[in-house]
């Protein structure tokens, strides 16, 4: 992510949005460029997003790419994840003429080196200010690595770890099951990490 120097009002902010075709975003006047990302995450994002979408279509449900705005209540005005799920229908508020999903119930985010603890810790913190929002997966791009977070209904979050290829993630927010073989099609590894390449 490219940060920029110039402390942005949010109206500079939402304007600087509707003014380009690149994605950023905002926190206390500060603004990210969120574009640019790695082949393998850019890999990752593109296998979820067919994998969800195909396993949704006639279930009721809908996936949303990283292009959809989300809102996040402790972490206004909006996030971008790499993808969004719900069961239902979506509800969308307007935010001076920018759309954003108020109920998602599974955000996924795939991992980089300079997002991984601001996405196991803070931004997790924030995304559980939604009031819709049950599941949570981190996919690593470096190494096979799912990590899963599923909200009870105390408040507990449980956590399950899948780090081999023929592992399959069954995900509770959405009727759906996540092959890691399927995940990391076409990305390549290390040798000493793991196969060199998917099928």
């Amino acid at each position: 992510m490219k940060a920029f120097k110039q402390i942005y009002s949010l109206e500079e902010y939402i304007e600087l949005e509707k003014s380009t075709n690149e994605k950023y975003e905002f926190f206390d006047g500060n603004v990210w460029c969120m574009s640019g990302a790695s082949f393998p995450h850019n890999r990752i994002v593109q296998n979820l997003n067919v994998e969800v979408e195909l396993q949704l279509r006639e279930k009721g449900c809908q996936s949303f790419p990283s292009d959809m705005r989300v809102k996040v209540p402790a972490y206004s005005p909006y996030r971008y994840p790499d993808l969004t799920a719900l069961c239902g229908k979506p509800i969308i508020e307007n935010l001076n003429g920018l759309d954003l999903l108020v109920n998602p119930s599974l955000i996924i985010e795939v991992l980089s080196d300079s997002t991984e603890a601001f996405d196991r810790g803070d931004k997790f913190s924030y995304y559980k200010s939604i009031e819709s929002f049950t599941e949570y997966l981190l996919i690593a791009q470096h190494r096979p690595h799912v990590s899963q977070f599923v909200k009870h209904g105390d408040g507990f979050w449980m956590n399950l770890e899948f780090n081999d290829l023929r592992d399959t993630v069954e995900l509770k927010s959405v009727p759906c099951r996540l092959a890691l073989s399927a995940i990391y099609r076409g990305v390549s590894f290390p040798s000493n990490e793991s196969e060199s390449e998917t099928a």
